[in-house]
């Protein structure tokens, strides 16, 4: 049976340990200056356990620390346990969870080749990034690559949006167009109005699919990059789709056309 970790106490809100879980916390890429991403809430550390992910440092507020399960508890480096006016201050929530981890992360992730992958291109909203991340993993997408101007992917409403999706794929953040060429594999943009109807066409896989800007849609290289350019029937009559449904959409029919050629 695996030993217990180190379990450490803090009631001060100046310890150095409670300012660094503030920015991971309150600022959205403090990720990226400090290596690490805060999961609060047992739904995102469950999920990362089930993935195999083990935290740094768990954390848990004085009042649930007593009751805390020991499969929270024992894959951790060490645990911290806050007074609850702590927790609170620090949570990004309106009711705070109560429990969360600290995870390592890693600024040099590559591109993978030759997979299937979702090409983020100044997707702003951390809610459509979420979102996207959710239906990625849901129809056997292995990979998220966000351009230059996309929401940060670690971000506190991004986590949350994404539901765990996070811990099943390959992200990679700051991409170039320079990247996506070398993923090797087809590349398919939407298009409100133009290109091939999507319940028309023949989608190869893998493939990666280009997701726009919200205002702007898909950037003109990846446009003229592009193998294929597919438009979603919209019988009645709007102007276009929220990125988030579009996505769900295009990334549904690739996974019902890459199982139909299995069998």
């Amino acid at each position: 049976m695996a030993a217990r970790p180190q379990v450490t106490e803090i009631h001060s809100r100046d310890n150095a340990f409670v300012k660094e879980l503030r920015r991971l916390s309150q600022d959205s890429t403090a990720y990226r200056k400090q290596a690490q991403v805060w999961l609060e809430g047992d739904h995102l550390c469950r999920a990362a356990l089930a993935r195999g992910l083990a935290p740094k440092v768990a954390v848990f507020a004085q009042s649930v620390w007593p009751q805390a399960p020991e499969e929270w508890v024992l894959p951790a480096g060490k645990v911290i346990v806050l007074a609850d006016a702590l927790f609170d201050e620090i949570s990004s929530l309106e009711s705070p969870a109560r429990m969360g981890y600290v995870m390592d992360w890693d600024a040099g992730v590559q591109p993978q080749s030759g997979v299937s992958t979702v090409v983020l291109d100044r997707v702003q909203d951390a809610g459509n990034v979420g979102s996207i991340l959710r239906s990625a993993s849901a129809f056997g997408f292995k990979q998220i690559v966000a351009l230059k101007g996309t929401a940060a992917l670690w971000s506190q409403k991004v986590l949350r949006a994404g539901m765990g999706a996070h811990f099943g794929l390959h992200l990679v953040e700051a991409a170039s167009v320079e990247d996506v060429q070398a993923l090797q594999v087809p590349l398919i943009v939407t298009s409100s109005h133009q290109g091939t109807l999507i319940h028309d066409a023949d989608l190869p896989w893998p493939c990666a699919w280009a997701m726009g800007h919200e205002g702007q849609g898909v950037g003109n290289a990846l446009m003229e990059m592009a193998q294929h350019r597919i438009s979603i029937a919209q019988p009645g009559g709007e102007e276009s789709l929220n990125v988030g449904a579009a996505a769900a959409i295009c990334l549904h029919a690739s996974s019902v056309s890459m199982l139909r050629r299995r069998g």
